[in-house]
């Protein structure tokens, strides 16, 4: 696992919670009213930011949490005499919980709009009711399902939630980890995390300081996931992956004059799409995107828009860039790939009209085929700072001129920008 992926599974989710945990064991002076305070502020932060950016999945989920506390706190209320109710609502409440963050994780984000409003809200309206009807003194004096005993009890003998309860939590659990590593979303691995908070908070005695504060971590877990999500779409390209165009302009602001920046292009890209349709495209870009990812010499990849992307390579010179150029476009040219299905009938010829449209596109270049797989290839333009282009706009613009340049003399080459009158130094697949 590498280090930015450990971080991404661990932070600040885990952070959190560890933090909330030290405060809870050295901080015995702080006041309930200072943890009522933190539980509010996070979940109003956590609702307001899930409104802001849209993300339902996110803002019931903090509904359920607060709903399933508040009803703890309601029914746990009742005499001494009569503690039944408030047993089978910790029962009831603790199955049902992992149950919502698993459920709102699977239904699809389709905003605020009032089908999918109207959906959620129904869905807590009926919990709210079997709630209600469960923790009824008549009904809870009852025999009841969630306390019931599947295992050996000796398992279970560290916790004070029943067995229905925490089977619950573990299928909620593994299936979020196994979104997150599908996805690689913030919010999943945020759900994750905050589902373990309202773990340990039921836990804990579910109501108190601790259990206060471990649900208002939970809300701030899921708020910090909000923040994380708009952050991705607004610095990364969805499609690939990669750092986005953001991303790449605020890089840019901080190299120092010691730099080497790499314009990437795909050869033919408009008439692949042309040929083999945009899903095929878009399964190139993917690839192609996956290759600059392990570029070495520590170069940083970003995908610019379109087919273009570019690498920076900071406190290295062209000519240092120009080697592990050259074996990222060879990797690129090795790697063939397939296309999946047939070519779109609209682009087979259906008569002496297609033929003749056909010809006169022959001197069209288009993309190289070898054993049943498609070769895609490259060209690069790299340049650095030097008297004539000192500023980093300039820098670009070099590269961009040497990048056609590689694709006057062929394409799938690497073309170092140098000054005029100079022999320009490249690479071919020959």
């Amino acid at each position: 696992m590498d280090r930015s992926l450990l971080k991404s599974v661990f932070v600040p989710g885990a952070a959190l919670l560890i933090t909330t945990a030290l405060v809870l064991r050295f901080g015995s002076a702080l006041s309930l009213g200072l943890f009522n305070f933190y539980y509010g502020a996070a979940f109003a932060a956590g609702l307001l930011l899930a409104w802001r950016f849209h993300s339902t999945r996110v803002f019931f989920t903090l509904i359920a949490v607060l709903l399933a506390e508040r009803a703890l706190s309601f029914y746990s209320a009742a005499p001494p005499a009569s503690p039944l109710p408030g047993r089978m609502a910790l029962a009831t409440l603790a199955t049902l919980l992992p149950l919502n963050f698993l459920a709102f994780a699977l239904i699809k984000e389709c905003g605020f709009t009032s089908p999918a409003v109207g959906f959620r809200l129904f869905l807590i309206f009926l919990q709210s009711v079997f709630v209600a009807l469960a923790c009824r003194p008549d009904h809870a004096s009852s025999p009841s399902l969630f306390w019931s005993t599947w295992l050996d009890p000796k398992w279970f003998a560290w916790s004070t939630l029943p067995q229905l309860a925490l089977l619950a939590y573990a299928a909620a659990a593994v299936l979020l980890l196994v979104r997150f590593s599908l996805y690689r979303k913030p919010v999943e691995i945020g759900s994750f995390w905050a589902l373990v908070a309202t773990a340990v908070a039921l836990q804990s005695g579910a109501l108190g300081q601790a259990a206060t504060a471990y649900a208002g971590t939970a809300a701030l877990i899921l708020a910090a996931s909000v923040v994380e999500t708009s952050y991705l779409m607004a610095y990364h390209d969805e499609l690939t992956g990669l750092p986005g165009r953001r991303a790449f302009n605020e890089l840019l602001l901080g190299l120092d004059s010691h730099f080497a920046i790499a314009i990437v292009d795909i050869d033919h890209f408009k008439s692949f799409n042309d040929t083999y349709g945009h899903d095929t495209g878009d399964e190139v870009l993917r690839m192609v995107a996956s290759r600059l990812g392990g570029v070495t010499g520590g170069g940083k990849p970003f995908r610019c828009g379109g087919e273009e992307f570019a690498i920076v390579f900071p406190q290295k010179s062209a000519k240092e860039a120009f080697d592990h150029l050259e074996a990222l476009r060879q990797t690129i040219a090795s790697s063939g790939f397939k296309v999946r299905g047939p070519l779109d009938r609209r682009k087979l010829s259906r008569g002496p009209e297609d033929r003749r449209q056909s010809a006169k596109k022959k001197s069209r270049k288009q993309p190289q085929t070898r054993a049943g797989e498609v070769t895609v290839t490259v060209s690069i333009g790299v340049a650095e700072p030097s008297t004539k282009n000192r500023e980093v706009d300039q820098v670009i613009s070099a590269a961009d001129k040497a990048l056609y340049r590689a694709k006057e003399c062929g394409r799938n080459r690497v073309v170092l920008d140098v000054p005029e009158g100079k022999r320009l130094r490249a690479t071919s697949s020959h």
